[in-house]
């Protein structure tokens, strides 16, 4: 006797360093949502129970990362609280966190350039799972030997760059001794088929050798050569009208004098 609500659309995925949140469209009114989420192997599992929002935290129940799930949700209408009868829904893509969710930026710690090297140091992305001690894995803690790292590292002012892939946190490349270098470094999942890179991290740039045409570019040059110029152009001129003046101003003093003695 009342009419049913209608499904969810647009269901979509969010992952970032296993934090991930289910989106979806349109905002309920005169009804609520619950999420249930299947896994192949696992129980269901309900979240955001009777919400009014479009999206819904999902990550503590997707613990095993290399499940793959689906999400059900349901268009509850408040007539239907009691009710036995399944209430409409929708199912979302298969998603597994493991393959999917996206690797997130690195977190670079330290660096340096002295002479010909350049060292790069940087920390993993956090995840939202955490070990028996409370502490917070790493995505390396999740990935092991899947994780990879490149760096890319080109001359200040240049376009051209170069990268280096390895396991571990840290780098040491060979550069040219007193030219400055930027880099990012990112992360990467070779057995991936989709998302394999992750996001870049902040840009850095060392500053051993830099002076400031390379640190702002030529219009300073222009800048400062305008005023060298006009610097110069006062030095020259500035004498020379004091000397016109002081001149005429004996001059004037001498013909007044001359005036007086005529008188």
């Amino acid at each position: 006797g009342y009419d049913k609500p209608p499904t969810a659309v647009n269901i979509t995925w969010s992952s970032i360093n296993f934090k991930t949140i289910l989106q979806w469209q349109p905002k309920p009114s005169g009804y609520f949502y619950t999420v249930e989420i299947h896994g192949q192997t696992s129980d269901i599992k309900r979240k955001c129970i009777l919400t009014s929002e479009t999206e819904c935290d999902v990550t503590d129940v997707l613990r095993n990362v290399k499940e793959t799930y689906t999400a059900h949700i349901l268009s509850v209408m408040p007539a239907e609280m009691d009710n036995f009868e399944e209430p409409p829904f929708a199912v979302s893509e298969k998603f597994t966190p493991y393959s999917q969710t996206v690797i997130g930026k690195p977190e670079i710690k330290d660096y340096s350039q002295k002479g010909s090297k350049l060292n790069v140091v940087f920390r993993d992305p956090l995840t939202p799972y955490i070990f028996p001690n409370g502490s917070f894995q790493s995505i390396q803690d999740i990935f092991q030997h899947d994780l990879e790292y490149k760096l890319y590292y080109w001359k200040d002012q240049s376009s051209g760059k170069k990268d280096i892939t390895k396991k571990s946190r840290n780098f040491e490349v060979s550069v040219d001794s007193g030219k400055n270098y930027c880099f990012f470094v990112q992360g990467i999942i070779p057995s991936r088929r989709e998302n394999r890179n992750g996001q870049e991290s902040t840009v850095l740039c060392t500053s051993g050798g830099r002076n400031i045409l390379d640190e702002y570019g030529t219009e300073v040059f222009i800048i400062l050569a305008v005023v060298a110029v006009a610097v110069i152009t006062l030095a020259i001129v500035l004498p020379v009208v004091l000397c016109k003046r002081k001149k005429a101003k004996k001059a004037r003093a001498v013909r007044e004098k001359e005036l007086l003695n005529g008188v």
